[in-house]
């Protein structure tokens, strides 16, 4: 089953390689959507794809790379829409 969910991971997150490690992350899951640093520190995104990898995912975010500190994740589940043909990094 293909889910989709919205993240957003909060705690010292940017300037640590988060977004390159979670696009690395995503493409070796097979998990599609994108991931950008948002204003106010924080790192968003949108997952899609397999229920399974979606999750595994998300538990990477929840630990992140070496030099992150992850406070909080947030979630909020959608609609599986099937927009995405790849993973990217937003800016």
């Amino acid at each position: 089953m293909n889910i989709r969910v919205s993240v957003v991971i909060h705690g010292r997150v940017q300037g640590v390689a988060f977004r390159h490690h979670t696009c690395r992350q995503a493409l070796g899951f097979g998990v599609k959507g994108w991931v950008r640093n948002l204003p106010d520190g924080s790192v968003g995104g949108v997952f899609e794809g397999d229920a399974s990898a979606v999750a595994t995912l998300i538990d990477w975010c929840r630990q992140g790379p070496p030099a992150a500190r992850v406070d909080r994740v947030d979630l909020l589940e959608e609609a599986f829409a099937g927009e995405f043909d790849d993973f990217t990094i937003r800016y």
